[in-house]
């Protein structure tokens, strides 16, 4: 039979979810929005850091599922590569949470302090880097154990922008101070190299070969090609106002850019690197945008935590996922 809890567990819940609603922001004047999709392509977690809960999204009814509480700064939420489980970082609460994602109940929770931002995971799950923009640093952990293997420091005030090249071999973390892409060996955990070049660096994206990797300026209203190999930024590609997106999608044919300001994602054909089009109908899209493994979709988060499903080859949306549903 299953137990019973006890009152003082319930009292103890009640109290953190109390403390959660009423501590204010640690880094309240950094705004940003997050969003996952889970492998399986089945269920979407959405959340913006001035909100105190994360929205479970069911791809499938297009519904709302539910809203799990007790955040106060969410800032970044990935899933597990077999998307049994998921992370979000909070930046105010300084921790990464680890959530089941069958029952929506948090599992672990693993302390990196206030000023926990981006996060990324290798691709067998084995290791979680975590950005801390308040102290400069990126700290590695072992999701098994929830143990710290490593804290790097140097940087500056890294906030979402933070990446694994597909081959696990390069870590690549956006400083926002600066204006620069620390070039990090993840498994020696040094720092190798930085690119600069950039104005207001926000979102970036490496290709599948590790070869070139692309960010957003959202001070000149454009996106990047940077050679990695060459640590220089190639050219640049004017797009719409204010981007902070620079979402690959997995064929590795279009490079899209969530423009703040514009409403709008801009298109930009690869390798050429042209704009070849824009998709509109957004409400303030930032980095969080996600794509369907065939690259015929994608999920863009707009400003008020609604979800517009776009079809990549029409360049339209084609339904809008929205909190109340």
């Amino acid at each position: 039979m299953p137990q019973e809890k006890k009152p003082y567990a319930v009292l103890a819940a009640l109290l953190l979810t109390g403390l959660a609603h009423a501590a204010p922001a640690f880094d309240g004047q950094i705004r940003n929005n997050t969003l996952a999709v889970n492998p399986a392509e089945t269920l979407a977690l959405a959340a913006k850091s001035d909100s105190d809960k994360v929205y479970v999204y069911d791809l499938r009814s297009g519904k709302m599922r539910q809203a799990l509480e007790g955040f106060i700064s969410p800032r970044n939420i990935l899933f597990s590569p077999d998307g049994q489980s998921f992370y979000i970082s909070d930046s105010t609460k300084g921790t990464i949470e680890k959530w089941d994602s069958a029952s929506l109940t948090r599992s672990a929770s693993m302390a990196v302090g206030p000023g926990a931002f981006g996060t990324t995971l290798s691709r067998d799950g084995s290791r979680l880097f975590v950005n801390n923009q308040a102290t400069s640093t990126v700290t590695a952990f072992d999701p098994a154990t929830l143990q710290p293997l490593a804290i790097m420091t140097g940087f500056a005030q890294p906030r979402q922008g933070i990446k694994l090249s597909a081959d696990d071999k390069a870590l690549f973390v956006t400083n926002f101070l600066g204006d620069k892409i620390s070039v990090v060996d993840p498994t020696g955990y040094k720092t190798l190299a930085e690119i600069g070049g950039f104005n207001k660096i926000r979102a970036i994206a490496i290709s599948h070969d590790g070869k070139t990797l692309y960010a957003a300026n959202s001070g000149s209203d454009t996106l990047a090609e940077v050679d990695v190999e060459g640590r220089y930024v190639r050219r640049n590609v004017k797009v719409g106002s204010d981007p902070y997106g620079a979402a690959l999608r997995p064929d590795g044919r279009f490079l899209y850019s969530g423009n703040l300001k514009g409403n709008s994602m801009t298109i930009v054909s690869l390798p050429d690197f042209k704009v070849a089009g824009e998709i509109g109908g957004l409400r303030g899209p930032r980095q969080a945008i996600s794509f369907s493994h065939d690259s015929r979709k994608a999920w863009v988060l707009n400003e008020d935590v609604s979800i517009a499903e776009v079809d990549l080859t029409a360049r339209r949306v084609t339904r809008t996922l929205t909190p109340g549903s």
